[in-house]
């Protein structure tokens, strides 16, 4: 079992960290909604709840819950700048499909 962080999106998250001035990591999830049937959840947390998975990246800790975990097994969670737009790509092996803004999925 396993969530990756791309080198870029653990610096991205870690410079977010320090500008916050709090925070433990990121929680990624899943929620049913979306285009596509499910959608990600990407969180800020300041202490991880009792049932949270911990995995870490380049020194940055991810955390998710045992039900999105089922989803979310070996994504990799990238930051990309492409001209005025940037922001989280999803990279994630469970997708069957996915919509055109990459936010939602089914799997």
């Amino acid at each position: 079992m396993s969530i990756l962080l791309t080198k870029k999106a653990a610096e991205h998250i870690e410079v977010a960290l320090r500008e916050r001035g709090k925070g433990v990591g990121i929680r990624l999830g899943i929620k049913a909604t979306g285009c596509s049937g499910m959608s990600y959840k990407l969180e800020f947390i300041d202490k991880a709840l009792q049932d949270d998975i911990k995995f870490e990246s380049f020194g940055v800790a991810v955390y998710t819950d045992p039900q999105s975990l089922i989803y979310l097994d070996g994504i990799e969670l990238d930051y990309t700048k492409e001209g005025l737009t940037e922001g989280f790509k999803f990279n994630n092996p469970n997708a069957k499909n996915s919509c055109g803004c990459g936010k939602s999925f089914h799997a």
